[in-house]
């Protein structure tokens, strides 16, 4: 018997893991969480090794039946999910039976919800990972790229060291503070007043907006350097094309690109970004990469 059966879901729902690494030279898209940390707390609440495959679950939309009894943990964006009509907050492990329904209806507080498993969802790995990116047809439950749908059935191969998470280390995933942004090479290219609007002004964020990327809208940024031959893309890059309106490039992004970047954000600031839906106001802190480093490995030690 499975561990359970998908009844109800989205092209926005899928089987992502910590990323699949060492093949962008062979033009394969990294893909992976979007938002890492929270994937990584939902594999800690059951004592998953941090990068083990969970179901990312975007604006809800997720219905499944359990058809055992185990135990799951939730972390990340609130998507009103209920066990058997009860209602179930995030950053949690729970215990499930055999024959009840866990479900996911909308967005309460933020976008992206991470379910795992004990020892992670079973899936065959391609090219070393079960992301799921669509785009270039690979990785998810059946290694083609497809997203979960009604009928699929997903087991769990491990069994659960469940763990509680204290309140006071729930990462905050809102955008009150500022985005930590690395400088890029091109930052000296543009205008002062361009490098004045990007720290200083609001950036909203447009309904052109997926796992690839997501568009900002607000000061038109101008650059005024030469034009660039394409090079490697960093995860969190953010691209300024002719109408000087940035890009955002995530986890599904192209490996190489020719617009002049400003920056990359860092580990952190992406993870916050995931939850942010269209419509939602982000402001950029620049921060040297030693600090990044720093904050970075801050963070990974409190797992």
């Amino acid at each position: 018997m499975s561990g359970l059966l998908i009844e109800q879901s989205t092209p926005l729902i899928q089987l992502q893991d910590g990323g699949r690494f060492g093949v962008r030279h062979l033009g394969v898209s990294q893909g992976g969480a979007a938002d890492w940390l929270s994937m990584y707390w939902a594999n800690w609440l059951l004592g998953n090794a941090l990068d083990a495959a969970v179901i990312e679950i975007t604006l809800g939309g997720l219905g499944v039946l359990i058809q055992q009894d185990g135990c799951l943990a939730l972390a990340g964006a609130d998507l009103a999910a209920t066990l058997d009509g009860q209602a179930l907050e995030p950053w949690q492990s729970f215990t499930v039976r055999a024959g009840q329904r866990l479900r996911f209806s909308h967005p309460q507080q933020g976008l992206r919800a991470y379910l795992a498993a004990p020892g992670g969802f079973a899936c065959t790995p391609t090219l070393g990972s079960c992301s799921t990116v669509s785009r270039e047809g690979l990785g998810g439950l059946h290694g083609e790229g497809q997203a979960l749908v009604s009928g699929d059935t997903l087991q769990w191969p491990g069994t659960a060291e469940p763990r509680q998470l204290p309140r006071e280390l729930i990462p905050d995933l809102s955008l009150k503070q500022p985005l930590d942004l690395v400088l890029g090479a091109q930052i000296g290219d543009f205008s002062g007043q361009s490098l004045f609007d990007l720290f200083n002004r609001p950036w909203q964020l447009d309904s052109r907006a997926d796992r690839m990327g997501i568009r900002l809208l607000g000061p038109a940024l101008e650059y005024q350097g030469a034009a660039l031959i394409s090079e490697g893309i960093p995860l969190g890059a953010i691209q300024v094309p002719p109408d000087g309106q940035p890009i955002v490039l995530l986890n599904d992004r192209q490996t190489i690109g020719g617009y002049p970047r400003v920056g990359a954000l860092t580990p952190e600031a992406l993870a916050r970004l995931a939850q942010a839906q269209t419509g939602d106001c982000v402001r950029f802190r620049p921060v040297l990469e030693q600090q990044a480093q720093a904050r970075h490995l801050q963070i990974l030690a409190g797992f």
